[in-house]
This record gives structure tokens, C-alpha cells and sequence, in this order.
């Protein structure tokens, strides 16, 4: 990984978005950033509720990596029972940064993962997922909380490109697309470490 190149690892369970949001964070990114960018999916045997990952990188140059991240700078947690199961800080040293979809703080999950408490980000993205969207699918809410703690995106332009990625797929649905919207823009302002 150049000193350039920024990867992201989300850890999530089927049906809850996980590769949908390292796609629209890479739509995002070419838009609004004009960098290099990949986003994938760890393809298996998932089904609904099976533990999946995705990937992005992003990077001022042309990437010429085509693997699995194993050094994530930022690793994203939609699902938190996850951390009972599954290795999500593998990789992560002591400079990478988690986000966590959790009612809990940042002192608690450090704890809990035996990682610095300065590396921990979190957000209810589930409790905004119900409020804003209606239902519990938290990938948008933290791809909002990872446009803060990234920071090399404006929120205002990630919020119209999402617009306009929604309004393709859902214009007859209007109240998803501002749902989506104001999730995106909550956990933006309620991530905290």
C-alpha cells in the first residue's frame, strides 16, 4: 500500500448493505473527489445474515493492487455481534480506525476489541437506519460516519451525489431517497470517538 493509498475494509451480514455502501462510497469518491478508487465484495457462500466484507481503496495514483485488503486504514462494522465472531481488527496496527454501529462508547468497544481507545469511532446506525429509512439497514448511516472520520470528502457534495444515485433507482420513492439523505447526514454529525 503507497503512503498515498487509503483502504477500507466493512464487515457486515447479508442483507444489510455492505457491499452496496463500498459501491456508492466509491461512486461517491470518483464524483466528488476525482481520485482512484476500488470497491469489492469477499464473494462465498453468503446468504441472508451470513457474516460478508467489502473493500475500497482510494488513491491519487492508478491502484494496481487487485486483492483482498489485509491492512485496512479504516475498518466499518454494520453488524456489532460481529465482534464476537469475527477477527474484524485483523490487520488493523495501531494507527488504523474502526467504526462501529453501536449504542455503546468508545471506551467500551476499545476495551472489548483491546485496541486504543483513540482508534474507536461509533454510532447508533441502526437506531438512525430506523428513524430516517424505517427500517434496521445501516449501510448508508455509516457510510455518513465514514465521510466524517475520513475526512477528505465534503459532505454537502456527498450528499447531492447520493441524491442523484437514489433519485435513479428509487424515483417513484421519494421518501426513501430523503431518508437516505437525512441517515446520511445524522450519523455524519452523531459519530463520535
Amino acid at each position: 500500500m503507497s503512503a498515498k493509498m487509503i483502504e477500507i475494509r466493512w464487515h457486515g451480514r447479508g442483507g444489510q448493505g455492505a457491499k452496496t455502501a463500498a459501491l456508492l462510497f466509491a461512486e461517491v469518491v470518483l464524483a466528488t473527489a476525482k481520485k482512484y478508487i476500488q470497491a469489492f465484495p469477499e464473494y462465498g457462500p453468503e446468504r441472508m445474515g451470513a457474516p460478508v466484507q467489502s473493500f475500497n481503496r482510494v488513491s491519487e495514483n492508478p491502484i494496481t493492487l487487485h486483492s483482498g485488503v489485509i491492512n485496512p486504514n479504516y475498518i466499518i462494522i454494520l453488524e456489532p455481534s460481529l465482534m464476537e465472531s469475527v477477527s474484524v481488527t485483523n490487520g488493523i496496527g495501531t494507527t488504523g480506525k474502526i467504526i462501529v454501529n453501536t449504542s455503546f462508547s468508545s471506551d467500551e468497544i476499545a476495551k472489548k476489541l483491546g485496541i486504543g481507545v483513540n482508534q474507536v469511532y461509533v454510532v447508533n446506525a441502526s437506531q438512525i437506519a430506523r428513524e430516517t429509512i424505517g427500517k434496521d439497514i445501516p449501510n448508508t448511516p455509516m457510510l455518513g460516519a465514514l465521510i466524517k472520520v475520513i475526512g477528505i470528502l465534503d459532505i454537502n457534495d456527498v450528499l447531492e451525489e447520493v441524491k442523484c444515485k437514489l433519485e435513479i433507482k428509487f424515483r417513484h420513492k421519494p421518501e426513501v431517497i430523503s431518508g437516505n439523505i437525512l441517515s446520511i447526514k445524522r450519523s455524519f454529525d452523531e459519530v463520535k470517538n
